[in-house]
């Protein structure tokens, strides 16, 4: 008798769990394509414009977007400590409205200031909708097994924001100025994205046989013990460097690659068609680390890809000169466009657990989220002295040394809650 008063809620509890399980996901797909759309992709499509009615040069609007995503990177940290504590139903609502009134605020720009005030605004905002605290969420909610289906849904179909927004904001900027245009956007952003993360985000349940002590059962003590475990991590830190190179090489290439391409005599339209690739190829390359990491341990297929990368960041000055050559290298660089953001919460929660996911994950971002906002400037310095084959090859070091860094296997004595740090849960 009291095997079945147990048993029944708890399968109707588990399959209750896994409908909203789905409507989680749908929601934070939806959400972070529009997110990354709108807030992102919609300002490379913007920035001459901008400059043109705001009279300054592209590299002084283009700065307002450096600061944008430097002040992503200072906010990963307490966003991380917040949706541990609290979870992402408040942040991401709250974030979703201020977003969508720092759109209309964007539209009436009349300085380079207050594009900088406004861009920072967003940077923040960013941290408090797009993937960071959208797979925080899908990882506290998900058992391992379903974790990585679930976080390969939602990169899929963000993958494609730069797909659907940039020629959408085009169309919209070319029959209605780009006032007009970041007014639209606000609207769809406001409007789809608010109710979304108010009606559908929540804390998991407790589920039976998971966790001796639930995740969402931890004070906040315990919390920051096991954050604090983790920074003491040898592989925390090494997985830091890695991603960091990794972000900093893919920032520059994303930045760059059209004037490489145009620089070896391919027309600007060629050059855009096969940079425009690299979101395609993003999503292929979450496909491919989905697939075989059920053969293989994630940190070879990502070391794997990232060495890809390199060799064919080293094959450019050989073979880019050629439409057949740039669509090959670009297409080896490419595969490993997307990888990391679907690796990360695949390594730290097996390493680490969920118990405090958000907040490693915060420390963990900040410095490549830093890194990728920098990177191009620093790289436009080496091109400026040195020309593209001297900045193709620093990128594909980088590239190696992410590669090298993903193949360190380090133990750790450190413990916490009873289990070694670096455990699988």
């Amino acid at each position: 008798m009291t095997t079945n008063l147990t048993t029944v809620p708890a399968g109707r509890q588990a399959g209750g769990h896994h409908t909203h399980g789905r409507r989680i996901v749908a929601a934070l797909a939806i959400t972070t394509t529009i997110g990354y759309g709108s807030l992102y992709y919609a300002y490379a499509v913007l920035l001459r414009p901008i400059a043109a009615t705001l009279g300054v040069s592209a590299t002084a609007v283009t700065g307002a977007l450096t600061a944008s995503v430097l002040a992503g990177a200072l906010m990963a940290i307490p966003v991380g400590r917040w949706l541990d504590h609290h979870g992402g139903r408040a942040l991401m609502t709250v974030g979703s409205i201020t977003a969508t009134v720092l759109l209309i605020a964007w539209s009436q720009v009349q300085t380079v200031w207050q594009l900088f005030a406004v861009m920072i605004g967003i940077g923040v905002t960013g941290a408090m909708v797009l993937y960071e605290p959208a797979f925080a969420v899908i990882v506290t909610w998900f058992t391992p097994e379903r974790r990585a289906p679930a976080l390969l849904a939602v990169t899929i179909v963000a993958g494609f924001a730069s797909t659907i927004f940039m020629p959408l904001t085009g169309f919209l900027d070319a029959h209605l100025g780009w006032r007009s245009t970041l007014l639209v956007m606000a609207a769809i952003y406001g409007v789809v994205t608010v109710p979304l993360h108010a009606l559908t985000i929540r804390k998991p349940p407790a589920r039976p046989g998971a966790l001796p002590v639930p995740p969402g059962r931890l004070n906040n003590r315990q919390r920051a013990s096991v954050a604090r475990a983790a920074m003491r991590d040898t592989r925390f830190w090494i997985l830091a460097g890695t991603f960091t190179a990794h972000g900093a090489a893919t920032s520059t290439m994303t930045v760059h690659i059209l004037g490489y391409l145009a620089s070896r005599g391919h027309p600007a339209t060629f050059a855009a068609s096969i940079a425009g690739l690299l979101g395609v190829l993003s999503v292929t390359g979450r496909l491919v680390l989905t697939v075989a990491r059920r053969r293989l341990a994630v940190t070879t297929i990502v070391a794997a890809v990232f060495a890809t990368q390199a060799v064919a960041v080293l094959a450019m000055p050989a073979l880019a000169g050629t439409p057949i050559g740039a669509i090959i290298t670009v297409t080896g660089f490419g595969l490993g466009f997307g990888i990391a953001s679907l690796a990360t919460p695949a390594l730290l929660a097996d390493r680490y657990g969920t118990a405090a996911y958000a907040t490693i994950a915060g420390r963990l971002t900040a410095p490549i989220t830093t890194a990728k906002a920098a990177a191009p400037l620093v790289a436009a310095t080496v091109l400026a002295h040195d020309g593209y084959n001297v900045l193709l090859g620093v990128v594909a070091c980088a590239c190696f040394l992410a590669a090298g860094g993903m193949m360190i296997k380090r133990g750790s004595g450190t413990h916490t809650g009873g289990r070694q740090v670096g455990q699988p849960v």
